[in-house]
């Protein structure tokens, strides 16, 4: 039927039951057997969600757990961020506390054993008066008490008592009343002291002035010849002081008092008059000397450092460490430095003695008087032959130390070589002379410079007046260079040194050598 054609009351009617469908529940207008299913379906959904919205919870639960875990983490972290830092800013004040509690350690420990030294001082001075004392006052009542007897012929030793006496020890200085004889082989004495009776006589005759003591009330004093023959002996030698006292019949600690004045006299005496930079005619003489043996013009001195070992120190032990000679030797080793500079006799002209073992030649060079002067002008025009160890300055001429070396530069380090030697030879000879540089001495480091200078200064005497040294003495001297961060320091210098090098190859000067 069209809906034209229906009626108007057709028309609202239709439209009245179907709004009255519309308006039904939906169970209503649905059949029985789909009903059933909608009910179905919709247990089932809401058996999904509220699985859904459980899994949800749980999820939610678990992000939430994570995000919980991710700030204490990140709190945890800061935490231990803080307490690093805290940490480390402990560590580096305690460092620094430490630093500064070892250096006033160090400082202090340095006083303290000044204080002692000068508190023994005083005590042995304080011992050394009241020993006066009592012996003066015992001698003084044995005098009035042999008065007394001469007088009344009788002596009571009851009634005032038994006079006291100062004890000494009786020791044999036999050897040395032998050795002191005019009749003495003179081969024995030069054996023993390193030198003829001439030399030893003339070293006392200078020192006489200033050694010499005067008898005193308590003992008769050690005459001239024996306090410097018991130096000498123990320089020579190196033997320890139970032995020097055994040889000369007297005290260990009156030998090693003996030592340190008598090279302490040598030092103040006889240096300036044996161990001297030389004057314009001797320079213009060792020229020509080193000239004759290297063909290198203006050369007035050969230098060398060496080592001379010690017992390690107790303040600044590292300052005294010397490695090569440890890692050479596998044993721990200790020294100090003798920089020296000899002429073409081998004499020395200069010394610079005590630094610490552990800097290397050329730190010692800086360090030393030589250097201030030649800065001063005083080296100026001249060379000193130094070896790899030293820089290239406009007063030191060093060898070339680069790998690959030309022919004019071979040459011209063997000539640098010979001139070299000479001091090598000097040293050889210093050490050899005096066996006390070769083994660790019993002398404090503070008085080692003064008996290293004494060694020196006598070694000059012995070469001055020609004093042979028997071969059996002669020893190998064994010091490693390092070559210098910076070892060419002087431009000009290089220049001099090339040209130096040129003369001597292309000039025929290549063949000259000891005569």
């Amino acid at each position: 039927m069209k809906l034209s054609t229906l009626s108007d009351e057709q028309y609202l009617s239709s439209i009245y039951d179907f709004l009255q469908q519309m308006n039904e529940p939906a169970a209503a207008r649905i059949p029985m057997g789909k009903q059933r299913r909608r009910d179905s379906l919709s247990d089932e959904e809401e058996e999904n969600e509220d699985d859904d919205g459980k899994k949800r919870k749980d999820l939610k639960g678990i992000i939430t757990s994570l995000s919980l875990l991710e700030d204490q983490e990140r709190e945890d972290s800061r935490e231990r961020e803080t307490a690093t830092v805290e940490e480390r800013r402990l560590v580096e004040t305690n460092h620094r506390k430490k630093t500064r509690a070892m250096v006033d350690f160090y400082s202090n420990l340095g006083d303290y054993y000044a204080e002692v030294e000068e508190l023994d001082q005083s005590r042995r001075k304080k011992s050394r008066a009241l020993a006066g004392a009592i012996a003066t006052t015992g001698l003084a009542a044995e005098m009035v008490d042999a008065k007394k007897s001469d007088k009344g012929g009788k002596k009571s030793s009851g009634e005032g008592g038994q006079s006291r006496r100062l004890w000494v020890k009786d020791r044999s200085n036999s050897w040395w009343d032998e050795c002191s004889r005019r009749d003495y082989p003179e081969e024995e004495f030069r054996k023993a002291f390193r030198m003829g009776r001439d030399t030893f006589d003339m070293i006392c005759e200078e020192l006489n002035s200033v050694i010499a003591k005067e008898d005193t009330t308590l003992r008769s004093a050690i005459p001239v010849r024996q306090r410097v023959a018991v130096c000498i002996w123990r320089l020579a030698t190196g033997e320890p002081l139970r032995l020097v006292s055994k040889k000369f019949g007297l005290g260990i600690s009156t030998c090693h008092k003996l030592v340190l004045e008598v090279c302490s006299a040598i030092k103040t005496v006889l240096m300036p008059k044996f161990l001297l930079w030389p004057d314009e005619d001797s320079l213009r003489k060792i020229k020509e000397e080193f000239e004759l043996v290297s063909s290198i013009p203006g050369v007035v001195g050969s230098m060398y450092t060496t080592h001379i070992p010690i017992i390690a120190p107790k303040i600044s032990v590292a300052a005294y460490f010397n490695k090569r000679h440890t890692e050479r030797n596998q044993k721990t080793s200790y020294s100090i430095t003798l920089q020296g500079v000899v002429d073409s006799r081998g004499v020395f002209t200069d010394v610079c003695i005590g630094w610490p073992g552990s800097m290397p030649d050329d730190q010692v060079l800086e360090k030393s008087a030589l250097y201030q002067r030649a800065q001063g002008g005083l080296l100026k025009g001249v060379w000193i032959v130094g070896g790899s160890g030293y820089p290239l300055l406009d007063w030191v001429l060093v060898p070339y130390t680069q790998q690959k070396l030309t022919w004019t530069q071979h040459t011209f380090n063997e000539k640098i070589g010979d001139v070299q030697r000479v001091a090598k030879e000097a040293f050889a000879k210093l050490k050899g002379r005096w066996s006390c540089l070769q083994k660790r001495t019993e002398v404090k480091l503070q008085d080692l410079p003064v008996v290293l200078g004494a060694c020196c200064v006598l070694h000059n005497i012995c070469e001055m007046r020609g004093e042979e040294m028997d071969h059996e003495l002669r020893i190998e001297i064994m010091d490693d260079e390092m070559i210098p961060v910076v070892a060419l320091r002087s431009a000009s210098s290089m220049k001099a040194r090339d040209s130096i090098a040129h003369n001597i190859l292309h000039h025929g000067l290549a063949g000259s050598s000891f005569p």
